[in-house]
């Protein structure tokens, strides 16, 4: 029995395949996407099954453009008591992109979505963590296309990314929004990624779960995860011509992450996203 054992956390998934990841863009056209083997669906399974032998739920944010082409691995997630979530339609960041055809991304995924899944989408998570300071009107958007939480503003320094002075735990920062940030660890007056993808690969296991138990014991609030498909997929294509940095981060590790996550699974308490953090701050409201 942990001392952690008395806090659910929350575990997420971003559904995307491996050519779709925002580091390949420059190498990838988006109209070649077609012509990629996809292999999101084997993951996905994979992925299911080893939460279902751990009695673990957890949120798919998923990318419309996905859910398009595997209607079915979609309405496997839901009939495997997951949450459904939206990851946008085409995994444009938000930050490159007009509000309206922000507005039209995120609302044509979440129609799509639970047209296809059969339940509410709440949830959004912004590809690459793409929402901060210079394009905050993106929550509203949100907001107006009929969503209840975000997980799409990261409090760190990164080179594609972050907001390092937002808030670490989750808040209402719109009358009717919720925004969920990845955790990150306070040391030394910055913030420390925690919360999971190249930094769970790269980093000690030990580590890992060091600094997960320190946000649950220390600061008492749910620790949020999230990993991708794709990170348990060691016979991917391997793509040409990609510098060494975005190589060392995308491939690093990967052979190691399923036995990984096997671990973490049995470390820590794990939920939904739905579940954990919007009865904490809307406790009327009925879920699904």
């Amino acid at each position: 029995m942990h001392d952690t054992d008395s806090i659910t956390n929350a575990l997420t998934i971003d559904v995307e395949d491996y050519f779709q990841v925002s580091a390949f863009a420059p190498y990838i056209k988006r109209s070649e996407w077609d012509l990629r083997e996809c292999r999101v669906e084997r993951n996905v399974d994979r992925i299911l099954a080893l939460l279902d032998d751990g009695g673990v739920r957890a949120t798919f944010f998923t990318l419309g453009w996905i859910a398009e082409r595997y209607p079915a691995m979609v309405r496997r997630i839901v009939d495997g008591g997951h949450e459904l979530a939206s990851h946008g339609y085409g995994h444009e960041r938000a930050s490159d992109l007009s509000e309206a055809d922000f507005f039209n991304d995120v609302h044509r995924a979440k129609a799509l979505l639970e047209d296809i899944g059969g339940m509410l989408i709440l949830g959004y998570r912004a590809p690459s963590f793409s929402i901060g300071s210079a394009n905050m009107w993106a929550l509203d958007t949100l907001l107006r296309a009929g969503y209840r939480y975000s997980s799409s503003i990261y409090p760190i320094r990164h080179d594609h990314y972050g907001m390092p002075d937002a808030p670490r735990f989750s808040h209402q920062i719109r009358e009717g929004l919720i925004e969920i940030p990845p955790t990150t660890l306070r040391i030394f007056n910055r913030n420390l990624p925690s919360s999971g993808g190249g930094y769970f690969r790269l980093l000690p296991y030990s580590l890992s779960r060091w600094m997960l138990r320190q946000v649950n014991t220390q600061d008492h609030s749910p620790v949020v995860f999230y990993f991708h498909p794709w990170e348990i997929d060691v016979r991917q294509p391997r793509m040409p011509g990609i510098g060494l940095k975005t190589r060392f981060r995308h491939y690093v590790n990967i052979g190691r992450m399923e036995k990984r996550l096997g671990r973490l699974l049995q470390d820590f308490r794990w939920g939904r996203m739905d579940h954990v953090f919007l009865p904490r701050h809307a406790p009327e409201v009925s879920l699904v």
